[in-house]
């Protein structure tokens, strides 16, 4: 509370306040760099909203970062009220901050499910997991889906259907096992899709749209980040509206026809006017085949 600083000369000085508890340094959430993470992060994440119908036709989106936990998850959670949303990491492991850099916590892609990792990780030290965001996280991870899943082995084309998805925010719309845009959160691991993609040899000759949206690793980066991928994939799918309505849908479920055709050449004059918006986030693009 402020004095009046008429008063301060009869007024005892206060003690001083008692010194902070020391924060650990810990690494980044999707192991994508050893930058710090702000104390208080848990205040950060927010929960995800509840299961909506999306619009018949809309555009389909895949959200990736490096452990499918902190960007791609929170793009995920702001996507699927609106788009057929589906995410991925592309690391060999899911590694998350630990007690020190070098002591991540390791997990296994596709096999661990969010609540094991958040129930273990709150049974080892649930004061540093909470104070470092994780603990939150991870609670609004298991909101939205079962588990990390890695690109590497996504089986494109596959239906994704079960009881695994059902209960998943934004797989309204999934089920054929294919995307329209892919939005990756680093460079690297736009440069991992790619490489993938290119490896696979395009065996359904299926246009995908490769976006990189640069977010720092940060609980506070990815919420903000989130909305600006958002941002990018409303304009992108009334661009993609406004072709489907003028030229007819022939085609556009395969990724062919007209309007596809034309949506496709415009997406690099629409990220452009994108980043006019957002210029704290470089934006990567390439166009490649499922």
């Amino acid at each position: 509370m402020a004095t009046d600083p008429r008063l301060r000369s009869s007024q005892a000085p206060p003690p001083p306040p008692p010194p902070p508890p020391s924060e650990p340094v810990i690494s980044s959430l999707d192991g994508a760099s050893d930058s710090p993470i702000p104390t208080g992060a848990e205040k950060a994440i927010s929960p995800a909203p509840p299961q909506p119908d999306h619009p018949r036709n809309s555009l389909i989106f895949c959200t990736v970062c490096a452990s499918n936990n902190n960007r791609s998850m929170e793009a995920h959670r702001r996507l699927s009220p609106f788009f057929p949303t589906i995410s991925f990491g592309t690391g060999s492991l899911v590694r998350l901050p630990g007690p020190s850099i070098t002591q991540p916590n390791i997990y296994s892609f596709n096999k661990t499910a969010y609540a094991r990792i958040h129930d273990e990780l709150a049974s080892k030290d649930p004061r540093l997991y909470r104070a470092n965001g994780l603990l939150p996280m991870l609670e609004r991870n298991k909101s939205i889906k079962w588990g990390p899943e890695r690109w590497q082995d996504w089986p494109v084309g596959v239906p994704r259907i079960g009881e695994r998805y059902a209960t998943e925010l934004g797989n309204k719309g999934t089920e054929a096992g294919v995307v329209d845009i892919v939005v990756t959160c680093e460079e690297k691991c736009w440069d991992s899709v790619l490489e993938d993609l290119h490896a696979r040899g395009g065996p359904l000759n299926r246009p995908v749209h490769i976006i990189n949206v640069d977010i720092k690793d940060s609980h506070e980066e990815a919420l903000i980040g989130g909305e600006a991928i958002l941002d990018l994939a409303t304009r992108l799918n009334e661009a993609a509206t406004k072709e489907r309505e003028e030229k007819g849908i022939h085609g556009w479920g395969d990724g062919r026809g007209v309007a596809r055709e034309v949506f496709d050449e415009r997406v690099p004059e629409i990220i452009a006017e994108w980043q006019e918006r957002w210029p704290r986030y470089p934006a990567l693009w390439s166009l490649a085949w499922f």
